[in-house]
């Protein structure tokens, strides 16, 4: 009778421990999924981040471009039917007048200075131009002003220059371009490059556009 309830109570436990084992196992499995959706969140809102930094700088010098300079317009309150008025520049406040000047005195005559003999007039040398260092940086797809800048404040400004990147160099330069990360191989600057350095411009307009 005591080896029946002893193997009754032995077979509880293991029941026991079993049912507290699976669900251990299902609250990891729960944890798991769960930093896993975690990190894919915080990876899906870095990118939308970059990417709408990059639109933002992208609009900027868009923009920079452009050299939009129209004034401010003011919503009319009665709604779209009524245009918009632009809101006018402050006048400027009118400058005193200046006072006048004090005559200067009169200069003593200069004396007369013997005229020198003529000089034989020399022959002036032709001056020939300098060759042309070819295409500019912002002949390139998708680089600006603001970028040929940056470019040349890191050294490069030649068209060639960016031709003859290996991918290593390009891709020690796309790190330092701060905002304009991507850029190089969103627009393909290497591969316009060296298009334009080899002249086939029938190629780059098929593939890029019209230059």
């Amino acid at each position: 009778m005591d080896t029946t309830q002893s193997a009754q109570h032995s077979t509880a436990s293991i029941d026991a421990m079993g049912a507290i084992s699976t669900v251990h196992i299902v609250l990891m499995i729960v944890l798991a999924v769960a930093a896993i959706l975690v990190i894919w969140w915080g990876t899906v809102l870095r990118r939308r981040r970059r990417e709408a930094d990059e639109q933002v700088a992208e609009n900027r010098e868009i923009a920079e471009d452009a050299g939009a300079t129209a004034p401010p317009t003011v919503e009319s309150p009665m709604g779209d039917d009524v245009p918009a008025v632009p809101v006018a520049a402050p006048e400027p406040a009118p400058q005193p007048a200046p006072a006048a000047a004090p005559e200067p005195a009169p200069r003593p005559e200069p004396e007369a200075v013997p005229e020198p003999a003529p000089v034989a007039a020399q022959p002036v040398p032709e001056i020939v131009s300098a060759p042309s260092t070819g295409p500019e940086l912002t002949q390139l797809k998708g680089l600006g002003p603001k970028l040929a800048a940056t470019l040349a404040e890191l050294g490069y400004t030649r068209v060639e220059q960016i031709a003859d990147l290996t991918p290593t160099e390009a891709e020690a330069l796309d790190a330092r371009l701060g905002a304009f990360q991507g850029r190089m191989a969103r627009d393909r600057w290497i591969e316009q490059a060296r298009l334009l350095t080899a002249g086939d411009r029938a190629a780059y307009e098929a593939q890029f556009g019209k230059l």
